[in-house]
């Protein structure tokens, strides 16, 4: 069994009450827009990191990180990449991962908009976390965990951090 913290969009901002809400978690999974890899070091620091480069992130975190992560957590078949939309409106590289080889567990980030859909069609759950970082439109900083036990996806909770500064 795995617990996961899962975030996105930071934008090279780590709210100070982010930290508390990894204490009970064994991994953290970044879904781009990072910032700096300072943030994923500051993570790191804490629980093993996941994450995957976003459109604002740099040389130095594409450099650690790649575009797109296809991996297994327990039975769980994961791909995270930065953008790649949702279920009825996926970007056209994520459409032709998950035509290709549907994932059971699908997460992006980049619209900084919360979404947790299944989707009947690929029989896949997506997961938006939305921004955890103080840069975009979003007015409430989010993120999320859930518990992957063997091929099961289950208690998962979405976290507000507050309203963005």
């Amino acid at each position: 069994m795995q617990r996961i913290a899962l975030l996105s969009d930071t934008h090279n901002y780590l709210d100070p009450k982010i930290f508390k809400y990894f204490d009970s978690c064994d991994q953290i999974w970044h879904a781009g827009d990072v910032g700096t890899v300072s943030i994923t070091d500051e993570l790191a620091k804490i629980k093993p990191v996941i994450a995957v480069y976003g459109n604002i992130d740099g040389q130095d975190v594409r450099k650690v990180y790649p575009k797109n992560q296809r991996f297994m957590c327990e039975g769980v078949d994961v791909f995270m990449t930065h953008i790649g939309g949702y279920p009825n409106r996926y970007s056209l590289e994520a459409m032709e991962q998950i035509k290709k080889s549907p994932p059971q567990l699908f997460i992006c980030g980049h619209s900084h908009i919360l979404k947790v859909m299944f989707d009947e069609k690929y029989k896949l759950l997506h997961i938006n976390p939305g921004a955890a970082g103080i840069h975009g439109f979003h007015k409430v900083k989010t993120l999320v965990r859930f518990t992957i036990d063997g091929s099961q996806i289950k208690d998962l909770e979405v976290i507000e951090l507050g309203q963005k500064i």
